[in-house]
């Protein structure tokens, strides 16, 4: 087990970099069929990069293709269902955006709570979504991530803006 009583930060510092170290160690299968000393955790983890200790982010998966929408800033909605898990997200949260290897972080703007699809599309409109499809095909291809069971749970419409462009030397696939 790591001593926190040797971290040089915050407790909250120290449980960041433990969960980036989680995210790298499963980023890569090389790290599955080795050991790693204490040493070895306290040398990786204080060498994290600073940049990446500054902000404290939510992460979310995405599909490429809603992926390079969001990392060129033409995607400003993002549509989710009100799980538990997200009803506390609020304006300034901070969400990094994961395909792959790549991530892009933004901020809330807005977080609109709505009882369906259609209600959302109507209040948001298609093109903030996904300005590269219509209504008809964005919606169905919602209604495949999420079926009727989510739907029920409520609709967030989740307007965002960059805080950082994604590494596109790094674009690597994911789903489609």
């Amino acid at each position: 087990m790591l001593d926190i009583t040797d971290w040089p930060g915050t407790i909250d510092s120290y449980v960041d970099v433990l969960v980036w170290l989680v995210g790298k160690m499963l980023a890569d299968p090389k790290h599955f069929y080795r050991s790693y000393t204490t040493h070895e955790l306290d040398r990786v983890m204080t060498a994290r990069p600073p940049a990446e200790l500054a902000v404290r982010a939510r992460e979310m998966n995405l599909y490429r293709r809603y992926f390079d929408l969001v990392a060129a800033g033409r995607k400003t909605i993002e549509v989710r269902v009100q799980y538990p898990n997200l009803r506390k997200l609020k304006v300034g949260d901070h969400i990094r955006f994961i395909c792959g290897r790549d991530d892009v972080l933004t901020r809330v703007r807005r977080v609109a709570r709505y009882r369906s699809l259609e209600e959302m599309f109507d209040a948001e409109g298609p093109s903030r979504v996904n300005p590269d499809s219509p209504r008809d095909q964005q919606l169905a291809n919602i209604r495949r991530i999420y079926g009727p069971e989510k739907e029920a749970l409520g609709v967030l419409a989740i307007e965002i803006s960059l805080v950082s462009p994604a590494d596109p030397s790094s674009a690597k696939s994911c789903h489609s």
